[in-house]
């Protein structure tokens, strides 16, 4: 892969191997790979990393997505192609990307407990937070797009 800046895996391997552990972990978990790649989506979104957005769009839509579901998820909230728990989750994510000062209300916190379990949470917040690290590096570091 061909990098604009630096290429981040040759100069922290570990790192970048823990990472992308991590990510196969979360695929390998409980939520679902279409809920997976659909936060990984919108949270790309939120930070403009052209990179993921094209990894991810590619392997929604290769997955099997409703395109106009894909077509509308940046405007989920107005979109009929989402359900509750979808919604609940891409909320979560929004406001664990879009950290104010404090942590996301509690309204964004009892609607997510409300289609997930503790087990899924925790699995949840880690799909949003490993994807804003991959972010940061795909809009920092900018490899190129095959």
């Amino acid at each position: 892969m061909k990098y604009r800046r630096v290429e981040y895996p040759r100069y922290v391997p570990e790192a970048f191997r823990g990472l992308y552990a991590i990510s196969e972990g979360l695929h390998r978990g409980r939520l679902g790979e279409e809920l997976l790649l659909l936060v990984f989506q919108r949270v790309s979104q939120v930070n403009g990393c052209a990179f993921c957005l094209d990894m991810h769009a590619a392997a929604l839509r290769k997955g099997g997505i409703e395109p106009r579901k894909l077509d509308t998820l940046a405007a989920w909230r107005d979109s009929r192609f989402f359900d509750a728990r979808e919604g609940a989750a891409l909320a979560w994510a929004e406001a664990l990307t879009t950290l104010p000062s404090a942590a996301p209300d509690d309204a964004v916190y009892e609607a997510l407990a409300a289609h997930f379990d503790e087990h899924e949470i925790a699995e949840l917040t880690m799909a949003v937070a490993t994807i804003n690290a991959w972010n940061r590096l795909g809009v920092g570091l900018q490899p190129v797009l095959p």
